[in-house]
């Protein structure tokens, strides 16, 4: 069976319904109470190449059922509607997907980093390691 559209023809048309931010754009909302980076990578990519401070991982094959308060696997880092969701990948192209499917979901409040970590990673935009990261949760537990 042929494929009749590409995976680039998903990531356009997500691009059309979705909020895109600029790294610049993010980057003052590191610390915001309001605002929550989430990672969707998998978690071999941030063994090698670390991730954007503060974020929270959501690997992209579960983000569906991490959202929805019917899960089993529900987490409630997901339930508060006065945040929003800035999800980010390795290049923007499934954080692209992701915040379109959390929309068809009935998420309002999701958007996605335009060129994800890797541009992050290009702009100079603070990383830590995954070792850190669990530290830094750590002590805050």
């Amino acid at each position: 069976m042929p494929i009749t559209k590409s995976s680039r023809d998903l990531v356009d048309e997500a691009m059309e319904e979705i909020r895109t931010y600029t790294v610049a754009e993010v980057l003052p909302r590191l610390n915001d109470a309001k605002t929550q980076l989430v990672d969707i990578r998998d978690i071999r990519e941030l063994a090698h190449d670390g991730t954007v401070v503060g974020a929270f991982h959501a690997p992209r094959g579960m983000l569906e059922f991490w959202v929805d308060p019917a899960s089993p696997y529900y987490k409630p880092i997901f339930g508060d509607e006065s945040k929003e969701y800035i999800l980010f990948c390795g290049a923007g192209w499934r954080s692209a997907l992701t915040a379109k499917t959390l929309q068809e979901m009935g998420m309002t409040n999701v958007a996605h980093i335009d060129g994800g970590y890797t541009e992050w990673v290009k702009q100079g935009a603070p990383t830590e390691t995954l070792e850190a990261q669990k530290a830094r949760r750590a002590a805050k537990a």
